[in-house]
């Protein structure tokens, strides 16, 4: 049975209890959870899970398994793990979470200021980028930084939906990113739209509005080739 994933239909969930599915050397699998695999340009959630004698253990990554219906929590080899059909208490990291879910949201809107195909991009704790192939190199970094501050005192609301697969196939235009497809296949597609500005499929992790990203900058625009430019921003 493929694992809950929790984190799809409340990213500010920071506690959720948990069975032990399996455990070895590799990490442990869960029947659900609340922390986000890596995926998109998005790094794995970390925190800990809690077992019924109060004993933590370090979630220090969390990734896909092969086939993507299972999540495996990576810890350190040296921990006593839990057996399967244990119950479980799981603990997100709160703050770095958080941090990611303002960068992933301001990446969305920077793809707004910026309305050209992404071929990359990489989210980190405070800051990011977006690789666009962009023509004209002529980019000016506080022009788009105005832009961005302008589209996040919107505080315009964000929410999920969900299309199928038929849905997305007939309206190409809403995706955005060359390099990383949405995965298709499952029946359904999440979208994630901001308010008036935005709508594209993702399955990141979002604020739920454009005020909560605070104060974000444009630090950089990097030439990568002769169309290929590097956008790198930072919450502020």
């Amino acid at each position: 049975m493929p694992i809950e994933l929790l984190f799809r239909d409340d990213a500010y969930l920071r506690e959720a209890e948990a069975r032990v599915v399996a455990a070895d050397e590799t990490g442990l699998v869960l029947d659900r959870t609340l922390f986000y695999p890596q995926g998109g340009g998005q790094p794995g959630d970390r925190g800990r899970v809690v077992r019924e004698d109060g004993t933590e253990i370090a979630v220090l990554d969390t990734v896909y398994g092969i086939d993507r219906s299972t999540v495996l929590h990576r810890v350190a080899p040296d921990v006593l793990l839990p057996p399967p059909g244990e119950r479980v208490r799981l603990v997100l990291d709160w703050p770095l979470r958080h941090a990611r879910m303002r960068v992933h949201t301001a990446l969305h809107l920077l793809s707004v200021a910026l309305p050209y195909p992404v071929t990359g991009g990489s989210i980190g704790d405070g800051e990011g980028r977006l690789d666009f192939d962009i023509p004209d190199a002529g980019l000016d970094k506080d022009a788009v930084t105005a832009r961005l501050r302008e589209m996040i005192a919107q505080d315009a609301t964000v929410t999920e939906r969900w299309i199928s697969d038929e849905e997305l196939l007939a309206n190409p235009g809403l995706v955005k990113t060359m390099s990383v497809k949405p995965p298709i296949g499952s029946g359904r597609v999440r979208l994630v739209a901001i308010d008036g500005l935005d709508l594209q499929p993702c399955g990141g992790t979002h604020v739920r509005r454009t005020g909560e990203i605070g104060r974000a900058i444009v630090t950089a625009i990097e030439k990568k080739g002769k169309q290929n430019r590097r956008v790198r921003l930072s919450l502020a």
